[in-house]
């Protein structure tokens, strides 16, 4: 007889078993990978939007903190230098300073060339505690208007501020070095105008502000504007990686002028 040994043979992992043990494990890693590249994706995603929320905050904060300087100092202030009051809180073109203003229009009608739907020319002294001029600081031309810069290529809302001097706001704010890029990938269409506007009802007073293309026609003009409504539509600069389109912000404030207008 041959003696028994009590233990029983040990078996290894065959071929096969190793085979579907390796599947499955590369399919766990594969879908972990997915999970992981997903969350990536929309973690950039939601980071952009973020940037455009807080790009398109910082900015009509600012737009609205000009309007509500516009028109300071007013005619009234003592002194004869034009530069150094605002006859009117919104420059324009044409008819600036004379005695035929534009008419204010929306969706591409009216006269204005600014203010109009995506361009305005703010008058105000923005820093008139500023010691190094005070008292006498120049007024400035404060401009946002809606450009396509060669440099950036995309849709981008521009701002510049010069000392006001001479008659003509639009060419003084159009020279090179004024505008710079203010808030970009600004996706406004004609149908979304960045800019609206109410109008004082001229000496009714007492009567509350009309948007200014139902107003009077001798209330429509940039003189008498006293609300400024922003809307402004921001897209992210990247796609978004689930619907393959850009997310887009959208904001709104106003902005009321409360100098006098004269």
């Amino acid at each position: 007889m041959k003696p028994h040994s009590g233990k029983k043979r040990q078996h290894g992992l065959t071929l096969v078993e190793l085979l579907v043990a390796l599947g499955i494990f590369l399919l766990v890693i594969g879908a972990a990978f997915t999970l992981l590249g997903s969350s990536q994706a929309r973690y950039q995603t939601e980071s952009q939007v973020l940037n455009s929320f807080q790009e398109a905050r910082l900015g009509l904060d600012q737009i609205v903190r000009d309007v509500n300087d516009a028109g300071y100092p007013p005619p009234t202030y003592v002194s004869t230098n034009f530069n150094l009051f605002a006859i009117t809180p919104f420059a324009w073109d044409p008819g600036y300073a004379g005695n035929n203003p534009c008419v204010i229009g929306t969706l591409g009608g009216g006269t204005c060339t600014a203010p109009s739907d995506f361009d305005l020319i703010i008058e105000t002294n923005p820093n008139p505690q500023d010691p190094s001029c005070a008292p006498n600081c120049f007024v400035q031309w404060i401009r946002y208007q809606l450009q396509t810069p060669p440099a950036v290529q995309v849709p981008t809302l521009m701002r510049g501020a010069v000392n006001k001097t001479g008659h003509n706001p639009d060419a003084t704010t159009s020279a090179a070095g004024v505008l710079a890029p203010f808030v970009q990938n600004v996706v406004n269409t004609p149908a979304q105008p960045i800019f609206s506007y109410t109008c004082d009802t001229g000496t009714a007073s007492q009567l509350p502000p009309l948007p200014c293309p139902i107003a009077a026609a001798t209330d429509n003009s940039p003189a008498n504007i006293r609300d400024v409504i922003i809307n402004l539509i921001v897209a992210t600069p990247q796609r978004d990686a689930t619907t393959g389109q850009p997310r887009v912000v959208e904001l709104r404030g106003r902005g009321r002028r409360v100098n006098p207008n004269r």
